[in-house]
């Protein structure tokens, strides 16, 4: 069985979509196996952004994710990377579908609502920063 982060980012957090969003994965019958909101801290942004330091944008990813608590999520499931980037949407609100969460509820490209991980190794590097106790051995 695949796992997968997801987070609810502090814009879908602050204009109380997490039920809705939640509702997207759930109707696609992922299993939710952890849920935590979480204050992140400084170190939890860099870790997770590692991939993006020392470009141009990165402390404006930092920062955005600083700016208030995130609902975070495993979700498991055959396929499950692949299936939640679908139900998530393109990062660009104009691109998405419409059916998609940033496709319904997005008007931004960065403020763009959830987080997934985009591969399996990558999920699993993310879950032990979110859930160093679900962190597989």
């Amino acid at each position: 069985m695949e796992r997968t982060l997801v987070l609810i980012k502090p814009d879908g957090v602050k204009r109380k979509l997490i039920g809705k969003i939640i509702n997207h994965y759930e109707e696609k019958n992922l299993n939710i196996t952890a849920l935590k909101m979480v204050k992140v801290t400084k170190a939890m942004a860099e870790a997770h952004y590692i991939e993006h330091k020392g470009k141009d944008y990165y402390d404006s990813l930092i920062e955005y994710l600083l700016c208030g608590e995130v609902c975070a999520m495993i979700i498991e499931g055959v396929n499950v990377v692949e299936m939640v980037r679908k139900v998530n949407g393109n990062k660009d609100p104009v691109k998405a579908e419409m059916a998609s969460i940033r496709g319904q509820f997005s008007n931004d490209v960065t403020q763009n609502l959830v987080h997934a991980s985009d591969s399996p190794e990558h999920a699993e590097r993310e879950i032990g920063i979110w859930f160093p106790e679900k962190k597989s051995k």
